[in-house]
């Protein structure tokens, strides 16, 4: 399955997530792709959206191939086969890595405005622009618990088959548009356009979509 860009994918998987519309939900992306996904899910469904700051590690040799991630003030996770034979220093230099640049996205996005909506209680719709490995998802999920989150739901376009058997004790429910036996191996071979997403797109659509609501609770 192909998509135009990311904005064509939220689009499109909103309509398969009809059923949560205007409903006691909140919508929780990945930066950074994946909050263009998850804005227009929001704004299509008319929920509240919010961003979980998760960090993939990459493989020494291949940093594209997640090893492990990180979420907010959580310690990491690791795909321990992937693991063999890699720098134990140069993962833990991996890891500060990580967290320093969540610490900045943090100061950035939730700096003039923004405030992050409150999950405790609610269910949560974690969403991204596709899901190779599934590890920052993961991270994400466990992310979400941890502040009270009712209910878990994962939604992407693309997702391969090993992630939807990883991600299927994890996840309360699994919405993917794509069929996962014939995931391309990457995320980007499934859109035309898939460009970078920058930092500051991420905090203008943060901003966006919150200024839709108001006296709403917010963590």
């Amino acid at each position: 399955m192909e998509f135009q860009n990311r904005e064509d994918a939220g689009r499109q998987l909103a309509t398969v997530l009809g059923r949560f519309k205007d409903g006691d939900t909140v919508v929780l992306a990945l930066p950074r792709g994946g909050v263009v996904v998850g804005a227009e899910v929001a704004r299509e469904l008319n929920l509240l959206l919010g961003v979980v700051l998760v960090r993939k590690i990459g493989h020494p040799m291949d940093p594209e191939f997640a090893i492990g991630a990180m979420s907010e003030d959580e310690p990491p996770l690791y795909n321990e086969l992937a693991t063999i034979g890699v720098d134990r220093t140069w993962m833990k230099l991996e890891e500060e890595a990580a967290a320093e640049l969540i610490e900045r996205r943090r100061q950035l996005y939730f700096d003039g405005g923004y405030v992050r909506p409150a999950i405790a209680g609610c269910d949560v719709i974690i969403v991204d622009d596709g899901i190779a490995t599934g590890l920052t998802i993961l991270a994400a999920i466990r992310w979400a618990r941890l502040h009270g989150a009712r209910g878990v739901v994962i939604a992407a376009p693309v997702v391969s088959r090993p992630v939807v058997d990883m991600l299927s004790h994890e996840a309360d429910e699994m919405y993917v548009l794509g069929n996962p036996e014939a995931f391309r191996g990457s995320v980007g071979a499934h859109y035309y356009e898939f460009g970078q997403v920058d930092d500051l797109r991420v905090r203008q659509l943060l901003r966006k979509v919150m200024a839709n609501f108001e006296g709403t609770a917010f963590l």
